[in-house]
């Protein structure tokens, strides 16, 4: 009797092959390929090599135009480039790397995960600085998570994933770039129903920041939203989140073993950041009274930031909305969970960051941009708009740049 069919393979199943001894060499070889491999479906096309061209300009661009920045101001104000690249979080992750999580006796460093120090860490072995490293890091970081946009969404969501306002980010050593390209790629590889790799690249998403924790919730809603099987499928697949939510514990255990206490990461946002347990229409009241004009009369940027605050969580909202009408909904919850999350703060706040995160947000935008209208004037209103929405979205971005690399805090 012929064993039953899983709920992957097919009924009719065709006869086996007589056996071969296979060398255990070419054995490892076949499994490791078969683990990472596309399905067949995904095989590259001329369009797809065409879209990555396009990718690969907008990353040279997007990133041509962040380095101009700083040539200009290292120009302007006689500073030196690694130094322009070296504030706020990246210092942090600096201090974390050389000194450990000791180094602050305040405990702040907490806040922090270890993925990126680590990566540092390797950085000063061979003699290179923080902030070089933090720099070649968000460049292939940044990439990788290009080419996983130009596989989820097609290459116009990469470009606009390139051009985002906060993209500076994704230059210094910070860890959206890191964590954007395990992410991305944990989720393309789950898409494809290759859950082995997709649950090793979310756990190495798990090393980098707390937003590894809403990632492994929106991979364990895809599983039970899997179309076409069974349930002992979905668990099969759930099984696999077990090693990232394992990073997560080591992690937790870790801080416990450091600090003495279980709630380290979130006592170190609250007394670093502010970041305590609020009611969300608290959290709105205290962010509404941060965008009023004069509420920050020292820092008068400031003010500019917390209201790019507010439209980013008007963003995430409409993103997820849009996710929710297309029955999306892995895509609506890891975007949901995170809008969630910053309304349960104190205020609004690294919501111009988050951003970053929301893949399908640069789905959306694309193919808003790709729609091509049937009449004429719409379709040139239509076209004008994208032309002027792209221009502004690149002067911001540079804007931004400016913030951060004159060490005024850009979020």
């Amino acid at each position: 009797m012929s064993p039953p069919a899983t709920d992957l393979a097919p009924t009719d199943a065709p006869p086996s092959a007589p056996s071969v001894t296979v060398p255990r060499r070419q054995r490892v070889r076949g499994r490791l390929q078969a683990w990472w491999a596309r399905p067949a479906e995904h095989v590259l096309h001329p369009l797809e090599l065409r879209g990555g061209r396009t990718a690969l300009q907008a990353w040279i661009a997007s990133r041509g135009l962040i380095t101009l920045v700083a040539l200009l101001l290292a120009v302007i104000t006689d500073r030196q480039l690694m130094d322009m690249t070296n504030n706020w979080d990246a210092v942090h992750f600096g201090d974390l790397a050389r000194y450990g999580y000791g180094f602050d006796p305040k405990g702040r460093l907490f806040a922090f995960f270890p993925g990126l120090p680590l990566v540092l860490r390797i950085g000063l072995l061979i003699g290179l600085p923080t902030q070089l490293t933090g720099v070649i890091i968000a460049g292939l970081g940044s990439a990788a998570a290009a080419i996983a946009l130009l596989r989820l969404g097609g290459p116009w969501a990469a470009v606009v994933w390139l051009f985002v306002p906060t993209a500076v980010f994704t230059t210094v050593g910070y860890t959206e770039s890191l964590f954007c390209a395990f992410a991305f790629w944990a989720w393309e590889r789950a898409r494809s129903d290759r859950w082995a790799a997709a649950a090793v690249l979310a756990a190495a998403a798990c090393t980098v920041r707390v937003s590894g924790l809403f990632l492994v919730g929106a991979l364990l809603v895809m599983i039970i939203t899997w179309p076409r099987t069974s349930w002992v499928g979905r668990g099969r697949r759930a099984l696999w989140l077990l090693i990232p939510v394992g990073v997560l514990a080591l992690f937790v255990i870790y801080e416990h073993a450091q600090s003495g206490r279980w709630d380290a990461w979130y006592s170190a946002q609250v007394d670093g950041w502010y970041r305590g347990f609020t009611w969300p229409w608290d959290s709105f009241r205290n962010s509404w009274a941060a965008i009023q004009p004069g509420a920050y009369a020292d820092h008068p940027f400031w003010v500019w930031v917390f209201r790019a605050e507010m439209v980013s969580m008007a963003i995430g909202i409409a993103a997820t909305i849009w996710c929710l009408s297309r029955k999306l909904w892995a895509e609506a919850a890891w975007v949901a969970v995170q809008v969630l999350a910053f309304s349960l703060s104190y205020w609004y706040m690294s919501v111009n960051r988050a951003v970053l995160l929301w893949f399908p947000l640069m789905i959306m935008i694309a193919r808003w941009g790709s729609w091509r209208p049937k009449g004429r004037r719409i379709a040139v209103v239509h076209r004008v708009a994208v032309i002027t929405l792209f221009v502004l979205g690149a002067a911001c971005m540079m804007a931004w740049s400016w913030l951060y690399f004159t060490g005024n805090w850009a979020s």
